[in-house]
């Protein structure tokens, strides 16, 4: 059986091994939604920039482009920060960042449904927050 250790630091200066047993169907969905929460977001807040997979600013209401000043545009590079910085959190602190990217998600369901004609993405937001949650769930058993 292929193990790996994973170092609990729960006590300062003492170190206990506990063994994962990688071959886990549970260790598996863990890792696979933490690479995918991490390459994902990470990628989407890349392109928040370089417009190539999408033009961004259409997933912005109008009203909210109005709220904005006009400075839509520019809000899209501060959420592509955040997409970024989210990537690289749920890389390093699962535990935490899954729940952040759950949220996220769910503050970008609630942005869609304010623009008639994007409600299937919605849906589709919809699965990844849940995927989300569930790496935070999972986070609680496989990451220190």
């Amino acid at each position: 059986m292929e193990t790996i250790l994973k170092q609990d630091a729960a006590f300062a200066g003492s170190k206990t091994a506990d063994a994962v047993d990688t071959s886990r169907p549970a260790y598996q969905a863990y890792q696979i939604l933490r690479i995918g929460f991490t390459v994902a977001p990470i990628i989407a807040g890349v392109d928040k920039f370089l417009h190539l997979l999408v033009n961004w600013d259409q997933y912005l209401p109008p009203i909210a482009n109005t709220m904005l000043g006009g400075y839509g545009h520019e809000f899209m590079y501060i959420v592509g920060v955040v997409e970024i910085v989210a990537g690289i959190g749920v890389f390093l602190k699962p535990k935490i960042f899954a729940y952040v990217v759950s949220a996220w998600l769910v503050l970008i369901i609630i942005n869609l449904l304010m623009i008639p004609g994007y409600f299937d993405v919605a849906l589709r937001d919809l699965g990844l927050a849940l995927g989300a949650l569930a790496l935070g769930r999972l986070s609680h058993e496989f990451s220190n």
